[in-house]
């Protein structure tokens, strides 16, 4: 099969989680070839009609689709597959809709919210010019740590322990919004931070439909009370970091939480059908001290890196690398929309 690699273009300058994208198109561009594929390479800007040129040039069957932003903006991710709508080009993965709506994580909570999915309460976005989408834009006035993260943008960007405020006040929440909105790409939202456990849960397309995969828990060696336990920036991205080398995966569980795997199984399941996911999605939950899951959000187009959680996961499961790219790359084939070249 004739395949075009598509990413984001980055250039030497831009941040480790901009660049993490060359390291997936290698791996899978490599992947590609050994199962007998023929593989061109794209980095896609926000000139579309050069990229429609390069891909009619090479006249792929189907794009296997790495474009994470435009431009350095997450906000964009959607709009490179909705040109391959319209274009009639198949692609790998979700959807431009479902790209869309799980990349803004506001929306992604409103659906959670009206399909009955556990999300926790939320307060924004901020500005103010955004909609306000759902139903949890006042909060109660009881005390609770919030956290400010941004709608649009990933890989847990501008996120660390300068965007948690306990406080019962909707006004210093907001004024803490306002605060970090330049770091936070320019849109954000105060979400009711979830004291607990924290799970990762990646799902794989298969010939029998979808498959989760082994459930990972993030485990928080050595964090103190004064250190918050979450994933932050330097705990993906900064090799140098106390966090980078202290959040470990951990894949085993014993039989007190089988029935709360059980259950992070089964909401994952209900993300894939609700947000009409394909080919691989990864889905992000707290466990409260009651134990009670909650979702945090849906990520349509996970990291594939090798090295990465979702490829991390799948291995455990017995699943190797090159079988992961051929899972992704059959469920995308043959898959078109809109008009044609």
């Amino acid at each position: 099969m004739r395949v075009a690699v598509v990413n984001n273009a980055v250039g030497q300058a831009d941040a480790p989680d901009q660049r993490d994208v060359l390291v997936q198109v290698d791996s899978i561009r490599d992947a590609l070839i050994a199962l007998g594929n023929e593989v061109e390479t794209i980095a896609c800007g926000l000139d579309l009609s050069d990229v429609r040129g390069r891909l009619k040039k090479i006249c792929p069957e189907i794009v296997f689709n790495l474009v994470e932003d435009l431009e350095g903006h997450g906000r964009l991710i959607h709009l490179f597959p909705f040109f391959l709508d319209a274009i009639a080009m198949p692609y790998t993965g979700s959807c431009a809709e479902s790209l869309l709506v799980t990349s803004n994580k506001v929306m992604a909570k409103e659906r959670m919210q009206n399909a009955g999915l556990p999300t926790p309460e939320w307060v924004g976005p901020f500005p103010a010019t955004l909609p306000n989408l759902g139903n949890s834009n006042s909060m109660e006035r009881k005390i609770g740590i919030w956290i400010i993260k941004s709608v649009w943008e990933h890989a847990s960007i501008g996120l660390d322990k300068n965007g948690l405020i306990e406080t019962c006040d909707p006004d210093l929440v907001h004024k803490a919004m306002k605060k970090r909105v330049t770091q936070l790409g320019g849109a954000c939202f105060a979400e009711r931070f979830i004291d607990g456990r924290e799970f990762n849960l990646s799902l794989l397309s298969g010939p029998e439909g979808v498959e989760v995969l082994p459930p990972a828990e993030i485990i928080f060696e050595g964090y103190g009370p004064e250190k918050p336990r979450i994933v932050d920036y330097r705990a993906k991205w900064d090799e140098t970091s106390y966090e980078y080398h202290h959040t470990p995966r951990c894949f085993s569980f014993g039989s007190k939480d089988s029935i709360l795997i059980s259950e992070l199984k089964s909401l994952a399941m209900e993300c894939w059908k609700v947000f009409g996911l394909r080919g691989y999605a990864r889905v992000d939950f707290r466990v409260d001290t009651q134990g009670r899951p909650w979702i945090l959000e849906i990520n349509a187009n996970p990291c594939l890196s090798p090295d990465a959680g979702f490829a991390a996961a799948a291995a455990y499961a017995g699943i190797s690398y090159f079988e992961i790219v051929r899972r992704i790359l059959d469920q995308g084939s043959g898959v078109t929309h809109g008009m044609s070249f």
